[in-house]
């Protein structure tokens, strides 16, 4: 047991073993209102066996001000693709449904602590005036991007990084601002040239997966002929997979998904899987907590464990 505010809190409540059935409840709903570290793991890691006990003793002693979830990837490998998690240890923080921070491999004891106090701040845990500021500042220019203010954004994601060049929210705002403005060219070349301490953060992957999808863009086809041609031939898949590319293309994210949950369905293995991955990386791109990742993912493993 754990005083919290001057309650008994089981530590039970703050650290969880989670699986692909209550993932989303313990973390990404979980993260509205306290950020989550997921920490994957595997009983055949050596690593692990380290990392996780040192994480769980200083979750334990934030004392509430953030929890930690379990994910052991030989029981649970289709969240584990869907973060892309390719070596383990790694370690994601969520907080809000999105996540705000990781690392892969273990890391010394001394730094863990510093992880658990950064994710903290994340989450309006008494930053100092500086870092509020930058936070304000990152926040303000992704709601220029979002309104199509892509030049003014990039400019001010610019700014921001010459206060502090590992700011990965700024980085990948600057990466997804020249994607909205076609740049694809100069954004795959500021992500190539990340700092290596921030490169493989779930901001920067996001980033590639977006930069994947806006170079199919630039091929897809009309999605009014592509959709007569799915019309004339439901199992055309080829053309299925293309009008999903269009409708991403032109910002129907939505029904991009649902071509390609119907297209896993009636062929999953076609062309070697195409459609688990492309639906992959449509939900890597978009943030962890849209509606359309949310019933995307819930649908997909619904079939897949059908």
């Amino acid at each position: 047991m754990i005083e919290l505010g001057g309650q008994t809190t089981p530590q039970g409540d703050l650290i969880k073993d989670v699986s692909e059935a209550d993932f989303m409840a313990e973390v990404i709903e979980a993260s509205q209102t306290v950020p989550v570290i997921v920490d994957f793991w595997a009983p055949w890691c050596g690593p692990c066996k380290t990392l996780g006990p040192a994480l769980e003793a200083a979750v334990t002693k934030a004392k509430g001000a953030v929890k930690m979830a379990k994910v052991n990837v030989d029981e649970n490998q289709m969240i584990a693709q869907q973060l892309r998690v390719q070596s383990i240890p790694t370690v994601y923080a969520f907080w809000q449904g999105q996540p705000v921070d990781g690392f892969q491999g273990a890391i010394p004891p001394s730094e863990i602590d510093g992880f658990v106090d950064r994710v903290v701040q994340a989450a309006g845990g008494a930053p100092g005036d500086e870092e509020d500021g930058l936070a304000e500042a990152v926040a303000a220019a992704q709601e220029m991007l979002e309104q199509g203010a892509a030049t003014d954004a990039a400019q001010t994601f610019a700014a921001i990084l010459q206060e502090d060049e590992k700011n990965a929210a700024a980085y990948a705002g600057l990466v997804s601002a020249h994607i909205a403005m076609d740049d694809l060219d100069q954004a795959e070349a500021i992500l190539n040239g990340a700092p290596a301490e921030i490169a493989k953060t779930p901001e920067l992957e996001a980033c590639h997966a977006k930069l994947d999808l806006a170079r199919q863009a630039a091929e897809a086809g009309p999605v009014s002929e592509l959709r007569a041609k799915v019309e004339a031939d439901e199992n055309d898949h080829q053309a299925r997979f293309d009008l999903a590319q269009a409708l991403y293309a032109s910002g129907q994210a939505g029904e991009a998904v649902d071509q390609l949950l119907e297209l896993f369905r009636r062929d999953r293995e076609w062309n070697d899987g195409a459609a688990k991955t492309q639906l992959f990386t449509v939900f890597e791109a978009l943030k962890p907590n849209d509606p359309v990742v949310l019933n995307g993912r819930r649908k997909l493993s619904s079939m897949i464990f059908a």
